[in-house]
């Protein structure tokens, strides 16, 4: 479990937890939340738990021995990687938020892991590599952000011959809209972070409820989808649909339009990728369709979440465009936690770092982390100057 204190982790630790008989856990990870984690290792006595720093390591380690648990503990990017490879390991949730989940995610995958992605940055990121290393070393990449496990269960089970070759016309991507999807624009300026992290149908952490609230996660999910399902942008459509019940939806050439159902809840796409191609029992209530009794659909507004239109331009250019534009919100992302920038103005950093930096191709993975360092730069850059 790469990320085992956030929400998907937690979510995924609750379906394990349902099925003690298929699943047993060998690793959890956390960045700086070492009470949580031990807490999650006295209930699931993991092999090992990996943390940031030797500080915390050296504390959770006490705090485990202490409790009788022979728990190896290890530390940074390089205990992240260890234990995403381990040849003990089978399947491998990536649920690290951010740029910071890359390296041990393509960990798992040349390791040729069953790897449950959560961590659509990696994609976002490293496009062509990330996919390149799922082909050379034949791991199982299976999507758990509800959108692309929807697709996915959508999508004939052949899709990898191409979308046309399969008679797919595009695929459909749907998105809530956030809490801010009515809010007058001229109130945007004076949203909160606790307005922006109080999504009307998910819990999720801060940073994802702000992308969700700006929409640019649709956007990185709109590039992750290119990638996943090998789509150019122009066959990939947001659709705002406010109930978040259909997940997403497949339209075939024949006029056939395929969609994917269920409350929203991440235990549904965790459960089916962890069990795929079976189906077992998430813990999800069913779907009461006359509770729901309707549902709607409207276009993006582009001018509501520029976020968006930054997103589908860097997934058009290609390159380094779309690493620089995850780094850039990042650091916006950040700045908006912090109080130090308002809401529009994450839109307003990203497309100076779009516009000031230039886009290479991406041949090997030093052009993105060097790509995403320069973006961030430039981002920082921005705020100084706005200081």
């Amino acid at each position: 479990m790469l990320g085992a204190t956030g929400s998907i982790g937690l979510s995924t630790l609750d379906v394990i937890a349902r099925h003690p008989e298929r699943y047993a856990v060998f690793a959890l990870t956390a960045f700086s939340r070492v009470a949580e984690l031990a807490g999650l290792c006295l209930r699931h006595r993991p092999a090992f738990a990996v943390v940031a720093d030797a500080a915390a390591a050296a504390l959770l380690q006490a705090q485990l021995a202490d409790a009788g648990l022979a728990t190896r503990v290890l530390v940074g990017e390089a205990g992240l990687a260890e234990v995403a490879a381990h040849p003990e390991v089978d399947a491998v949730m990536a649920a690290i938020v951010g740029a910071a989940g890359l390296t041990p995610t393509l960990a798992a995958v040349e390791a040729g892991k069953k790897v449950l992605l959560a961590n659509k940055e990696a994609l976002v990121m490293s496009g062509a590599l990330f996919m390149q290393a799922v082909r050379r070393s034949g791991a199982q990449l299976l999507p758990i952000d509800s959108e692309h496990n929807a697709i996915f269960q959508c999508l004939p089970v052949d899709y990898s011959r191409g979308l046309g070759a399969v008679g797919v016309r595009r695929i459909l991507l749907t998105a809530s809209g956030g809490p801010f999807r009515e809010t007058p624009l001229a109130q945007l300026d004076a949203v909160t972070p606790e307005q922006a992290c109080a999504h009307p149908n998910w819990s999720m952490g801060r940073k994802i409820s702000v992308d969700s609230a700006s929409m640019m996660n649709k956007g990185l999910e709109l590039i992750e989808a290119c990638w996943l399902f090998d789509a150019p942008p122009s066959r990939v459509e947001v659709v705002v649909h406010p109930q978040s019940v259909i997940h997403s939806l497949v339209d075939y050439i024949d006029g056939s339009v395929l969609a994917q159902l269920g409350n929203p809840d991440m235990r549904t796409p965790i459960a089916h990728a962890l069990a795929w191609p079976e189906r077992i029992d998430s813990g999800v209530a069913p779907l009461d369709l006359f509770a729901i009794a309707r549902l709607d659909f409207q276009a993006p507004d582009e001018q509501r979440f520029p976020c968006l239109r930054l997103a589908r331009l860097a997934a058009e250019q290609g390159g380094t465009a779309p690493a620089m534009l995850n780094a850039a919100n990042e650091v916006a992302v950040q700045a908006f936690l912090e109080r130090r920038i308002r809401f529009p103005e994450i839109a307003r950093i990203i497309d100076h770092v779009l516009s000031a930096e230039a886009v290479l191709p991406v041949e090997q993975l030093a052009c993105v982390f060097e790509a995403d360092r320069r973006a961030r730069v430039r981002a920082e850059h921005w705020l100084n100057r706005r200081a």
